[in-house]
């Protein structure tokens, strides 16, 4: 029996917007006011979500069952696995000194911790955002930061900060294309709006980051490196976006970036170099959970050998990790021939290219049967009733942290260590992040329960009765859809379909609100959990999430805010509607 999704269950829409908030309001007040422990506080929104879902909302207690489990596999496998992974690699760097060569490597192209920052978590973030995501850009330069020596804190929140404007363009362009999925929208076209509003913001991103760390005085000091770093950035991306596709603007952007500042570096020197890694203005006294390795002062030409080793496992990683991303790759393994029995030959389709379905072996598909095919999200949120899948694809070999491990294990023999010591290794890297993945686990369940259970439309309704406000409301809804399941193309998947519907409604460009969820969720990306449960595990600050939340909150809402700003100047101000691609 089908179950269509009710979104005002009390007949009064207000009170049903409440009522729908109650998991998120449970969850951010048990991090942020109550100091809960993430997993715990993850739990306690999962179990008031099953309650208002069931009983507020009149689910079938199956389907909800079953749709907390599908949120689950699927935090595991891809999030949790490539967190457990990028953690091994670096214990293993760890744990041979080669984590603290790379560190000394990386401080030799400046001692400032100003511009070691925008190197690391605006630039070198930027590069695996776009060919990993999914957290793996804050696990890799969280971990970076922590061994320079920045407090768990700082390291935590400005990796979280740094990894926005690159997020749409994340893992080789997922997010736009999965919009235009949902959507129906022409892929090219998001990925032209979407490239003509993150551009400004890969400029004021990295103001802002040095700001939040070093303050107002110490970020002007260092402007034209920032600038650089920006504007290298920013033109990339706006470039490639535009004329060539979502697939490869982050990669590009962000080597262009790095070069650029690393050869600006070696003419321009700041007038003082900033050597404290405390954030500025504010009393810090985080300490990471376990040993930290810090950077030595010094720093011999003799050693380049030294440096060589150190990067090479972190090299191994950008390798495989670029190699998995490909959707090539994924082909080759996920999918397979469908051959004709009558010729033994491969199906062709009316294009003449080969039909290919799913591959058994390496992308075996659990449809969960409770739940697939038996939830119809319903008019105002799509134009006709939409029955919801629920098949979960275990992409085992194909997933980033598949490709992490066999980095991290050819990495890890490469740096000398026996199978039985990397196994030891492994085992300790798990237990290290049991509580992550509790967390990481729980926070995909009460996502994809709000999902499926109508919370998230409730929600995203109240957003769309705002009218001539929409614009700022709608990109404000994808910063929600972001905070709520931690990912941008889940965002998008959630509330595309709902951008495009209203938007049309109103006479406002689909192509620009779309695009506005993606880029307004951009903003989100450090405040949800599962975010925040990557930074503390990279930084080894387990069980302060409500800390590091309390720190980004104010700096997401207000970048969220100016890009909604952005948009509604693109929908009502004449000399910004010449930007938008299909406008009206």
């Amino acid at each position: 029996m089908v179950w269509q999704q009710i979104y005002d269950p009390f007949g009064n829409p207000v009170l049903s917007t409440l009522m729908a908030a109650v998991p998120v309001v449970v969850m951010l007040a048990a991090l942020a006011f109550f100091h809960v422990k993430a997993h715990l506080a993850a739990l306690l929104a999962l179990a008031s979500a099953l309650l208002i879902s069931i009983f507020a909302f009149d689910m079938p207690a199956g389907m909800a069952g079953s749709a907390a489990l599908f949120g689950a596999a699927n935090g595991l496998l891809p999030i949790g696995w490539i967190v457990l992974n990028i953690i091994f690699l670096h214990r293993l760097t760890t744990e041979n000194g080669s984590f603290k060569v790379l560190q000394d490597s990386l401080a030799r192209i400046t001692d400032d911790r100003r511009l070691q920052l925008l190197l690391i978590a605006f630039c070198f973030g930027a590069f695996f955002e776009g060919a990993a995501g999914f957290g793996t850009p804050v696990a890799v330069t969280g971990a970076i930061l922590i061994g320079l020596g920045f407090s768990p804190l700082a390291a935590s929140g400005l990796a979280l900060i740094a990894n926005t404007a690159p997020v749409a363009f994340g893992a080789l362009g997922t997010p736009i294309i999965t919009l235009a999925r949902v959507t129906g929208l022409d892929e090219m076209e998001l990925s032209m709006m979407v490239g003509r509003q993150l551009p400004f913001f890969s400029v004021l991103v990295p103001f802002w980051l040095i700001w939040a760390f070093a303050g107002w005085r110490k970020m002007l000091e260092v402007w034209p490196a920032i600038l650089v770093a920006g504007v290298s950035f920013a033109i990339p991306q706006f470039l490639v976006s535009n004329y060539h596709g979502p697939m490869l603007v982050d990669v590009i952007a962000a080597l262009i970036s790095m070069a650029c500042l690393t050869l600006f570096l070696k003419v321009w020197k700041p007038a003082t170099i900033h050597t404290s890694a405390a954030l500025s203005g504010r009393v810090d006294n985080s300490k990471v959970d376990e040993e930290t390795v810090t950077a030595s002062a010094a720093f011999s030409d003799q050693a380049r050998p030294a440096v060589m080793r150190a990067w090479m496992p972190w090299i191994i990683l950008t390798v495989f990790v670029f190699a998995w991303g490909t959707q090539g790759f994924k082909n080759m393994f996920d999918t397979r021939p469908v051959i004709d029995p009558v010729t033994q030959s491969a199906k062709l389709d009316p294009q003449g290219k080969p039909v290919r379905e799913a591959n058994p072996i390496f992308a075996p598909a659990v449809t969960f049967t409770g739940l697939h095919l038996q939830i119809e999200k319903v008019p105002p949120v799509v134009a006709a009733p939409k029955a919801e899948e629920a098949i979960y694809k275990f992409t085992w070999l194909t997933a980033t942290g598949s490709g992490i491990l066999l980095a991290a294990i050819v990495g890890g023999l490469l740096m000398g260590y026996s199978i039985p010591q990397l196994i030891k290794q492994y085992l300790r890297t798990l237990w290290v992040v049991r509580f992550s993945l509790i967390t990481i686990a729980a926070m995909l369940a009460l996502g994809f329960l709000t999902r499926y259970s109508g919370l998230d439309a409730t929600m995203g309704l109240a957003f769309a009765a705002t009218g001539i406000f929409y614009p700022m409301f709608g990109t404000l809804l994808g910063w929600l859809g972001v905070a709520l399941t931690g990912s941008d193309t889940a965002s998008n998947v959630l509330f595309g379909g709902l951008q495009r519907v209203t938007s049309e409604q109103l006479g406002i460009s689909p192509v620009l609100m779309a695009a506005a969820n993606s880029s307004g969720g951009v903003m989100g990306k450090m405040v949800d959990a599962q975010s925040i449960v990557v930074a503390s595990t990279a930084t080894r600050w387990y069980g302060h999430e409500g800390e590091i939340l309390r720190y980004v909150f104010f700096h997401s809402i207000v970048l969220a805010i100016l890009v909604g700003g952005l948009v509604t100047l693109q929908a009502y101000v004449a000399p910004f509607t010449s930007m938008v691609v299909g406008g009206p």
